[in-house]
C-alpha cells in the first residue's frame, strides 16, 4: 500500500506540475500546447486515484472509462468532473490530430480552470485517503 501511496503522491504532483506548465503556455499565447497540456494535468490527476487502486492501463480512454465506472457513478465525484475530463480529451485529441484545429484564448483558459478544479478535487480525495 506504501508504494501505491507514494504512486499516488508522485501523479498528483506530477498533475500540479502539468498544470503550471499549461498555465505558462497560456501566458504565451499557446493555446493549442496549453490545452493539451491541461488534459494531461487533469489525466495525472485521475492517474493518482488508480494508483491508490493498484490499477493503470495503457489507453487514455480506459483511465477514463475506469474513473467514470468505479468514481463517477458510485458518486464518489461530481459528474462535472467526468464532464471536464471528456472535454479535454476531445480537445487533445483534436489539437494532435486536426490540421488546422485552433484552440481560443477563452478555451484553453476554461481548461485550465477545469484542470485546477479536478486536481483540486483529487487532492483532497487523496488527502482524506492518506490520514
Amino acid at each position: 500500500m506504501d508504494s501505491n501511496r507514494e504512486l499516488a503522491k508522485y501523479r498528483i504532483n506530477s498533475a500540479n506540475e502539468i498544470l503550471a506548465d499549461a498555465k505558462l503556455l497560456y501566458d504565451h499565447d499557446s493555446y493549442n500546447s496549453s490545452a493539451s497540456r491541461s488534459y494531461y494535468a487533469m489525466f495525472n490527476a485521475l492517474r493518482a486515484i488508480l494508483a491508490l487502486d493498484g490499477r493503470d492501463f495503457k489507453k487514455h480512454s480506459a483511465v477514463i472509462s475506469y474513473f467514470q465506472r468505479e468514481y463517477i457513478k458510485t458518486r464518489t465525484f461530481d459528474a462535472e468532473i467526468s464532464d471536464f475530463v471528456r472535454t479535454a480529451f476531445a480537445i487533445r485529441s483534436d489539437t494532435d490530430y486536426q490540421d488546422f484545429f485552433e484552440v481560443s484564448a477563452e478555451d484553453a483558459k476554461r481548461q485550465i480552470d477545469n484542470a485546477a478544479e479536478v486536481i483540486s478535487a483529487v487532492t483532497e480525495y487523496l488527502h482524506r485517503h492518506f490520514d
